[in-house]
C-alpha cells in the first residue's frame, strides 16, 4: 500500500471517529430515551425544555417551582458525585436542585442497579402518563 492510500485511510478513520464522538456528545445533551418495565429512562444531561416536555411542568422564572413540579411528577435523577455530566445538570438548577428527587448511586449501588441505571445522569420517570410521547 502506498503512502497516499495510507493517508486516505487514516483520514477516513479520523473522520469516522470524530463523527461518532460528536454523535455521542449530541445524544448525551439531548438525553437518550428508553422505556423499561413501565418506566421512562432518559440518559444524559437534559435541558429545562426537555425536562418540561417529559414532565409537563412549565418553565417559569422560578427554578424552585419547576424543580418541585418535576419532583411531584415522579421524575428522579440518578447520578454520582464524580460524574461531570451530573455536576453540569446540578449547576443548571443551582440552589433549586435541593427540590429534585436525587439518588447518589455511589451510596445506593444496589438500589441503582435494581432501578436499571446504567449511566449517569439517568432520569427516571416512575409512572408513565399521557404526557409522554
Amino acid at each position: 500500500m502506498n503512502r497516499e492510500n495510507r493517508t486516505i485511510i487514516i483520514l477516513a478513520i479520523v473522520i469516522i471517529v470524530g463523527i461518532t464522538i460528536l454523535g455521542l456528545y449530541n445524544n448525551q445533551k439531548k438525553g437518550i430515551q428508553t422505556k423499561v418495565n413501565n418506566k421512562q429512562f432518559f440518559l444524559g444531561e437534559l435541558s429545562f425544555e426537555r425536562l418540561s416536555e417529559i414532565s409537563g411542568c412549565e418553565i417559569g422564572d422560578n427554578k424552585d417551582e419547576f424543580a418541585k413540579c418535576l419532583n411531584d411528577k415522579g421524575l428522579t435523577m440518578y447520578g454520582t458525585y464524580w460524574c461531570s455530566h451530573c455536576q453540569n445538570q446540578k449547576k443548571l438548577f443551582g440552589d433549586s436542585f435541593k427540590y429534585i428527587n436525587y439518588v447518589e448511586c455511589t451510596e445506593n449501588v444496589d438500589y441503582c442497579v435494581e432501578k436499571g441505571v446504567q449511566g449517569y445522569p439517568s432520569w427516571i420517570l416512575e409512572s408513565t402518563t399521557t404526557l409522554l410521547k
